[in-house]
């Protein structure tokens, strides 16, 4: 019973994921603590979120741009490097009001100027970039602010999702390598669990699928806003 429910987390974190771009480890890791150590929850969302990030791509496959990757995605790991350097120096509840405060400022903006957005240039998205990766390596959150920054360029819906699948990639291959090293290990049920779990990962991609394939194009950054809206108000007030 407890990798049935396992499962059906997994999808609904998994088309909620795909969907905003992000919240995957955001649903799963407070539930799944309740029940396992803190160390083997997190390597095993994050084995989970590694699969969905694949599924994301091979989904949307034809949001593939490689050079707003490059632009976006090279400056994101660097300065990503220099905020998590910077992690100790700061009350990290207050780094998480403060990130609350600014994805909820976004959104009230993004209402009240709903045609902003920032041209699709290679400078732009560096700058994106640089501030994306900045600020989940203080804070430790990178799904969600990097998604304000990917919504600010009013992305096709495959494209937006693609990249996001693209750059949780190579941040989640980096952090369970270093879970690994550390020797961090999930208990034996869990780790046959993963043989369900990571197909039900691909059905949670697959029916957000067809979600997002319903929601017009001129309505997908509005979506995303909710999300990151619902975000913010968690961060503002439940920063832990």
């Amino acid at each position: 019973m407890e990798i049935v429910l396992i499962a059906l987390l997994t999808i609904f974190a998994g088309l909620v994921g795909t969907v905003g771009g992000f919240g995957t480890s955001t649903i799963m890791v407070p539930v799944l603590a309740l029940s396992f150590p803190l160390p083997a929850t997190l390597l095993l969302v994050g084995t989970i979120h590694w699969f969905s990030n694949i599924w994301k791509m091979l989904l949307f496959r034809e949001g593939f741009d490689w050079k707003f990757i490059v632009s976006f995605g090279i400056p994101a790991a660097f300065a990503s490097y220099i905020g998590a350097s910077l992690v100790l120096e700061f009350p990290q509840s207050v780094l998480l009001r403060l990130v609350g405060g600014v994805l909820v400022g976004y959104v009230v903006f993004l209402f009240l100027e709903p045609q902003f957005r920032l041209r699709k240039t290679a400078a732009a998205a560096s700058m994106a970039g640089l501030c994306a990766g900045f600020l989940p390596g203080l804070v430790g959150i990178g799904g969600e602010v990097r998604s304000v920054f990917l919504a600010a360029f009013d992305l096709k819906k495959s494209l937006y999702i693609f990249t996001s699948g693209v750059l949780g990639f190579i941040v989640d291959s980096t952090r369970l390598a270093t879970y690994f090293a550390t020797g961090i290990r999930v208990e034996s049920l869990l780790l046959w669990g993963l043989l369900i779990f990571i197909p039900a990962s691909f059905v949670g991609a697959y029916l957000a699928r067809h979600v997002v394939d319903r929601i017009p194009q001129r309505q997908f950054r509005m979506v995303v806003a909710v999300f990151l809206l619902a975000m913010g108000v968690k961060l503002l007030f439940f920063p832990q």
